[in-house]
């Protein structure tokens, strides 16, 4: 499955294994942290209970590995024998009652506990170099089981996200090609019901009976427009298309003359600047005009009488660029991107309700490795711009047939 909707299964499916990356590093690292308090308030326990049970023995002379004692009495201080130069602490020693605290001496950390006894204070100080190095031990067993816990959560997200999306992605397949084989379905009697509503109009004439007719071919010309955009849109793959070189100024110029037999009935001045000069891209022809005469639609039917539209083509390094501006009602820049989906309303669900045009001219675009983008504000007009590659130098389109005017639906 490609298109749109393969772009957001796409997505969906890194969303969810990102997810579960994100919650496995969480649970890791919340383990983690448990085992460290839980091991750092254990060491400290039992560091403490060390040096409570070494003052009780008054183990001076053969206190246990690790802990060395001090004896102060009367000016003088037994020690446990080859104990650190810079022990005791003397600022613990002339504290008050039992002090345990830790300090570094000589770049090494000691708990230490200072104990008085009458005339003597006692005081143990145990090395703390050892707990300090199981800890790390214990930081790197944490980090090695976190980076082991992302990479498994990764993959398992994307098995499990491949599986989760499948279904999906196949209901979509087949919603995609109901649509196409409805509407080839739908396209020849629907056409056969137009022609034979515009010869019963033509036959009738003016009058009640015959301006009913013509709303009837009006409508059953929009209908097929409408099942012709989701006959085009169910056949959109992006960066797919198998196109030729297309001169899409000989496309410009067709619709812009086209179209202006439309302009000067509503009123509307149509400009055109950019499109004597050929503007080669690869891609099929017809999506491309149906593209040009969306906005084209677009753009006039929004423009109140007396405004004007311009068209421009440019060539922008290796891009072409076609820009349709209009000085019409214009629309609110909450809606820039609203407006290229489906039949889908304004900002906050309020506003003018967007039809399949513009969603159809982002598809055909994205689907020829171009861009397209709106601005615009309420009452100062809108602005569409396409960009699509150009084709190689020596690239050089067929000769194109005469082309019929394309009346569209108004797309925005």
């Amino acid at each position: 499955m490609d298109g749109p909707d393969a772009r957001v299964l796409s997505r969906v499916g890194w969303v969810l294994t990102l997810q579960l990356a994100a919650a496995v590093t969480v649970v890791i690292a919340l383990v983690g942290a448990l085992v460290y308090l839980a091991m750092s308030a254990g060491q400290r326990s039992d560091a403490e209970r060390d040096l409570r049970h070494v003052i009780a023995a008054n183990a001076v002379e053969n206190a246990p590995p690790c802990v060395w004692m001090f004896a102060v009495e009367n000016g003088g201080t037994r020690r446990t024998p080859n104990a650190p130069a810079g022990l005791p602490v003397r600022a613990d020693l002339d504290a008050p009652g039992t002090v345990v605290r830790e300090h570094r001496v000589d770049g090494i950390s000691y708990l230490v506990r200072t104990e008085h006894h009458g005339p003597v204070v006692l005081q143990a100080a145990l090395d703390r170099r050892y707990q300090i190095q199981e800890r790390h031990r214990l930081y790197k067993a944490l980090g090695v089981a976190e980076v082991g816990g992302l990479l498994a959560a990764l993959v398992t997200g994307l098995l499990l996200a491949r599986r989760a999306i499948s279904p999906l992605a196949e209901a979509l397949d087949r919603q995609r090609r109901f649509v196409a084989d409805a509407s080839h379905e739908l396209r020849t009697p629907l056409t056969r019901l137009h022609v034979r509503a515009q010869l019963l109009a033509r036959r009738t004439g003016p009058g009640a009976l015959g301006d009913e007719l013509g709303a009837i071919v009006s409508d059953t010309r929009q209908f097929g427009e409408v099942i012709e955009d989701l006959l085009l849109s169910a056949r959109l793959r992006p960066h797919a298309v198998e196109g030729r070189a297309v001169d899409l100024a000989e496309i410009v110029a067709s619709l812009v003359d086209a179209e202006s037999v439309r302009a000067r009935e509503q009123h509307v001045v149509l400009d055109v600047a950019g499109a004597a000069t050929p503007q080669i891209v690869d891609g099929v022809a017809s999506a491309l005009r149906r593209v040009v005469g969306a906005l084209l639609d677009n753009a006039i039917g929004h423009t109140p009488p007396g405004g004007r539209v311009a068209v421009v083509l440019a060539r922008d390094g290796g891009r072409i660029e076609l820009t349709v501006r209009d000085d019409g009602v214009g629309f609110d820049p909450a809606d820039a991107e609203r407006i290229f989906q489906r039949f889908t309303r304004g900002a906050q669900g309020r506003g003018r309700r967007f039809g399949l045009g513009l969603a159809l001219v982002r598809e055909v675009v994205e689907s020829h490795g171009g861009t397209v983008e709106a601005s615009g504000r309420p009452g100062a007009g809108a602005s569409f711009t396409v960009r699509l590659p150009a084709a190689s130098p020596d690239a050089k389109p067929r000769p194109a047939a005469r082309r019929r005017r394309a009346d569209t639906a108004p797309a925005r």
